[in-house]
């Protein structure tokens, strides 16, 4: 698809999140275009709406489970249940995703958010996961190039709510790609993002 495409769409299905995973989605993407998680990281199967309102929208993605996901293999022998951080990373992607969809450019990373509360789980034989994130706010930082995006989520398992995510936070960074990754570079290490401070 062309980038004009990309950042009209409502929808994405599974085979597009997987090719925007691969860097593969958009083939004329501008410089730093940004990457979902590949699988088995990328939590979400389809967005099933992307609505933009100026500095406000709305995305929903929805994420398929299966008897054998990776995480019930190791999250707990015994009692095997979809930990409660992919979820709320599920949610991180999503807000990147739409500020993307907005035209940001750069690496999306993960900020913060300010609550979460659990009153369910994901188990082995629930079926969808339904991911509703309203976006308050989006930003572009012109100075830097960033972009900022911040939203509240719902998070549902078959059609029953057991997440609220307030305030879920993710920023667009240009020039941190690690592109020519595992070899030895400057972008290889981590730790603070900004040492002018």
């Amino acid at each position: 698809m062309r980038y004009a495409e990309f950042l009209e769409r409502s929808t994405f299905s599974q085979p597009e999140l997987l090719a925007l995973s691969q860097g593969t989605l958009v083939e004329d993407a501008p410089a730093q275009f940004v990457r979902l998680p590949a699988p088995p990281m990328l939590m979400i199967d389809r967005v099933v709406e992307l609505g933009r309102q100026g500095p406000r929208g709305r995305i929903v993605g929805e994420q398929d489970i299966h008897l054998d996901d990776w995480f019930f293999q190791c999250h707990f022998r015994g009692d095997p249940v979809q930990p409660g951080c992919l979820g709320v990373d599920g949610v991180w992607q999503l807000v990147g995703l739409y500020c993307a969809a907005a035209g940001a450019p750069g690496s999306g990373r993960a900020l913060g958010c300010k609550e979460v509360e659990f009153s369910g789980q994901i188990r082995p034989h629930d079926r969808v996961v339904r991911y509703e994130v309203d976006i308050r706010r989006f930003s572009r930082l012109e100075e830097s190039g960033s972009a900022v995006a911040i939203g509240s989520a719902r998070v549902l398992v078959d059609g029953e709510l057991i997440y609220t995510i307030k305030d879920a936070k993710v920023g667009m960074f240009r020039d941190i790609a690690y592109d020519d990754y595992p070899a030895r570079s400057p972008r290889g290490k981590g730790g603070i993002m900004d040492r002018s401070a």
